[in-house]
């Protein structure tokens, strides 16, 4: 039998990155064939990565050979027996369908319109592509020809008339793995997709464990570690503080800097799903995609449904190098913002000083303490807005994007002229302003939805939940994101505004069909897609109460995210390290709030809070200048400086975490830049030790032979720092400090 069509079988196909006479290409790496495909037999590689594949000849169907370090060849392996109860229970998969004899969960559901859900899906033909094409109203990563290449296999369901396109982009730097499917309905009758993964893939038997992020508010991004046992694990629900779409399967012994990991991270800010299982012959399948409860889309004959994209990254070298592989990618080849690379401005935002309690008088004075402070951007945050149903507290006025004519008489645009014609402190710049939105939400009590009120998420007769006094816009309603779009456009074009914080302060309730989920999505992100592209000197910041929707979707378009409302130091230490397990630190924002914390009732030093703000990208202040005590507030324009100067490694260089903090009292991480000529240690204390040598922290990433400056004041070579280690002293709880390294040229 002969499953291919369109290419005859002798086809063979090489797409070398980096290939040169001397042998080695770009970036310094021995130049490889990124895509191969020969006959029927398919292989992705990296610098150090091999995805190999192939199809059965009797079948049609595709089975994996190999996902892990590089290899030259399928491994000699033996299947074993299926017993005579499963006809594929002991077969990889790559595209597991349901209803013919694999028991395990499949990557793809459909239900025909004669109600029975079995799928026959066989190889057709394929195509090899440079580059990457996007997504259909999907974010997506992206690159150029030398950077990434595609390949895309053809299945088809000869009896239900039914196409599904597999495509595979391999980005060989980053030793990523991308991977999306397209089914279409070619026949004639309406079908329903009940269930579509991303990712799907079949690891060989062995013992794994599996690493998530779980959370809750204020406590975002929490490292969960388990093994993997036989049955079903995993989690499903919307990217929220509850659930992040990302997993990795590792080996046990695999730690920080040391041993195997897969990491799967889904491009999607919606509902998703999570599957681990282990099945009786020991096989170890991973699926991640959509909601099967929030899907069910229909598709008509002709019609398509993309689902969004996974990356997946493999390590031999730890956790660590795995976050740095996913943290370079999304730097490079996911986030659009032109400011994704750029040190971002030192921000102070009116929330945890004034709430609700302010007028144009004390906005103004504000402002003008943060320019005497040295921060360079001044951002308003909730209760500007409403005319009608003033904003003075949660219940009124979300969805009437109009200044309050009763707190600014004089109109906010006028405020903003003379907020932006303040001079920063030790600087040429003026200060700039930014301006809080919750686009996405309304309140009973506004014009919005006294006109509009079939533009909110409801169920028909079903009650309208909610939550915070606020209900959820339906953006799977065209109407509802031209209305967002028109409200932003009239605003930024008003004004000079600089920056947008787009806040999302409830989840999704009373969805009017399993699908509108997803056309929600796709709604939201032609909005994002739209305002991001009409104002693309705008630094825009995602937030959800903090780190809800921390996700790569959110990524494509925002270059930053509110990493969590919980602003205690201590707190963030152990939600910022989490979030980096995949996320950028470039991408998360931080700021120094006033004590006790508002939260914890926890006080800390306005130095540790500092520091540990200084490990994200964006830096600022949550506070009132005027409610801190004089030798806090004396310090800030000196916190602020150092900020700044570090800022450029952090947003733009790589991370290695030295100790984590649910490990150790010591919790320390190191920044190196780009070049590897300069790098940031920032090294802390929790609790106070009697009768103990301090810690000896060991650095990473740094080249053995070169020296390094300390502060400007001691040398010492890389390898003595990273095999020897250095010593701080520090004094009483919650102490830290920030060392600044500089390499010695020869």
């Amino acid at each position: 039998m002969s499953p291919n069509s369109g290419e005859p079988l002798t086809t063979k196909h090489d797409k070398i990155f980096g290939s040169s006479s001397s042998g080695h290409g770009r970036y310094g790496q021995p130049y490889y064939s990124a895509v191969v495909v020969n006959e029927l037999s398919f292989e992705l590689n990296g610098h150090s990565v091999s995805y190999r594949f192939h199809v059965d000849h009797e079948t049609g169907d595709l089975v994996s050979d190999h996902f892990g370090g590089s290899v030259t060849e399928n491994p000699a392996v033996q299947l074993a027996h299926n017993g005579g109860w499963s006809t594929k229970g002991h077969v990889r998969r790559e595209f597991p369908d349901l209803g013919r004899g694999d028991f395990r969960s499949p990557a793809v559901h459909i239900k025909h319109s004669n109600g029975h859900t079995v799928s026959s899906f066989k190889y057709q033909s394929h195509t090899v592509i440079d580059g990457k094409p996007n997504l259909p109203g999907l974010p997506a990563t992206f690159g150029s020809e030398d950077e990434v290449a595609t390949l895309v296999l053809h299945m088809y369901d000869g009896y239900s008339s039914i196409a599904a396109d597999i495509s595979y982009s391999i980005f060989p730097k980053h030793d990523a793995i991308i991977r999306s499917v397209k089914i279409s309905n070619k026949g004639t009758r309406k079908i329903s997709i009940e269930k579509l993964a991303s990712f799907s893939v079949d690891l060989p038997r062995n013992d794994y464990d599996m690493l998530q992020l779980r959370g809750e508010w204020a406590r975002e991004c929490s490292r969960l570690r388990r093994k993997i046992d036989y049955g079903t694990q995993g989690t499903a629900g919307y990217s929220s503080h509850f659930h992040n779409p990302f997993l990795a399967i590792l080996s046990p012994t695999t730690t920080e800097s040391q041993g195997e990991i897969w990491g799967f991270s889904l491009v999607y800010t919606g509902s998703f799903n999570v599957e681990v299982e282990k099945s009786p012959q020991g096989l170890t399948r991973t699926l991640i995609g959509m909601h099967p409860y929030q899907l069910s889309w229909p598709l008509e004959p002709g019609e398509f449904l993309v689902s969004p994209e996974c990356v997946s990254i493999f390590s031999d070298s730890g956790v660590g190098e795995m976050s740095r592989k996913f943290h370079r990618l999304y730097r490079q080849n996911l986030i659009k913002s032109r400011f994704v690379s750029e040190p971002r401005p030192v921000l102070l935002n009116s929330w945890e000083g004034l709430y609700f309690n302010f007028d144009e008088k004390t906005i103004h004075k504000l402002a003008v303490e943060s320019a005497a402070l040295g921060a360079k951007l001044f951002v308003l945050d909730d209760g500007w807005f409403g005319v009608e149903h003033p904003r003075l507290d949660d219940t009124a006025g979300l969805g009437d994007w109009e200044a309050n004519p009763d707190r600014f008489p004089k109109g906010l645009k006028q405020l903003a002229e003379k907020i932006t014609s303040l001079q920063a402190r030790n600087s040429q710049e003026k200060l700039q302003f930014g301006l809080w939105f919750e686009p996405e939400m309304v309140n009973r009590k506004s014009i919005l939805y006294e006109r509009n009120p079939t533009w909110v998420l409801h169920a028909g007769d079903c009650p309208r939940t909610e939550l915070r006094q606020q209900l959820v816009l339906n953006l799977a309603l065209a109407e509802v994101q031209d209305f967002i779009i028109e409200s932003l456009t009239r605003i930024l074009r008003a004004m000079p505004i600089t920056y947008i914080k787009w806040d999302n302060n409830r989840g999704m309730h009373e969805s009017p069909t399993p699908a509108n989920h997803h056309a929600y999505m796709l709604g939201m992100y032609r909005v994002f897609d739209k305002l991001t592209s009409l104002f693309p000197n705008v630094l825009w910041e995602g937030c959800a109460s903090g780190g809800g929707r921390f996700d790569p979707g959110i990524l494509q378009f925002f270059p930053q995210v509110w990493t969590s409302d919980n602003t205690d130091a201590l707190d963030r230490i152990c939600i910022q390290f989490g979030t980096s397990l995949v996320y950028p630190p470039s991408t998360m924002g931080a700021h120094v709030s006033a004590v006790p914390n508002e939260l914890t009732g926890r006080i800390t030093p306005i130095r540790f809070r500092a520091h540990v703000a200084m490990m994200a990208g964006s830096f600022g202040l949550e506070l009132d200048p005027d409610t801190i005590p004089d030798q806090d507030k004396d310090q800030i324009p000196g916190l602020i400086a150092l900020a700044e100067k570090i800022n450029p490694i952090v947003v733009q260089g790589d991370l290695w975490r030295l100790n984590l903090p649910e490990e150790s009292n010591y919790p320390s991480a190191l920044f190196i830049s780009q070049d590897a000529n300069h790098a940031v240690l920032f090294a802390f204390q929790i609790r106070a030790t009697t009768v103990h040598n301090y810690p000896l922290i060991r650095l990473q990433g740094l080249d053995p032979a070169a020296f390094y400056s300390l502060d400007g004041k001691q040398v010492l070579s890389g390898a003595t720092l990273m095999n020897g280690g250095i010593q701080y002293r520090f004094a009483g709880d919650y102490d830290s400090t920030v060392v600044l390294l500089e390499r010695l040229q020869d």
